[in-house]
């Protein structure tokens, strides 16, 4: 059993996916999507869900500082929702305030240098996400 974690964004999706006892979060890749062609990148996450047996789905849900929901977390419920209609599985909703820029502090304490943090900075999202989520079951 693993489950895959998501950041999703409006140009890319952070996949990372647990190990098969659910115990830690390893970032896989990241995926380009383009929101405004309707473009997801569903049939890549279906790959990644069949090649690593996936049954449950994290998606980071980006809340703002009050604890409502704007347009970047409504983006992320329908992605979820679509994920669910698709792949029929479940999908939790987990929330992420703050994810990006604690991933963007520890690529900074790396001295990761700004174009390498770019490429790397949706998928280390998407470990926190899961990482959160995965400790919060123990």
């Amino acid at each position: 059993m693993r489950i895959m974690g998501l950041d999703v964004g409006s140009k890319t999706v952070g996949v990372a996916l647990s190990d098969e006892l659910g115990w830690t979060a390893q970032g896989l890749n990241t995926i380009h999507i383009n929101e405004d062609e309707k473009k997801y990148g569903f049939e890549q996450i279906g790959e990644i869900i069949r090649q690593y047996d996936v049954d449950k789905v994290v998606v980071g849900l980006p809340k703002n500082m009050n604890g409502t929901i704007g347009p970047r977390g409504e983006a992320s419920q329908f992605y979820g929702r679509e994920l669910e209609r698709k792949f029929g599985l479940p999908v939790i909703y987990w929330d992420e305030r703050l994810t990006t820029m604690a991933a963007e502090r520890v690529l900074l304490e790396a001295d990761m240098s700004r174009k390498k943090r770019k490429k790397v900075i949706d998928k280390m999202a998407a470990v926190m996400i899961l990482q959160g989520y995965l400790d919060s079951q123990k």
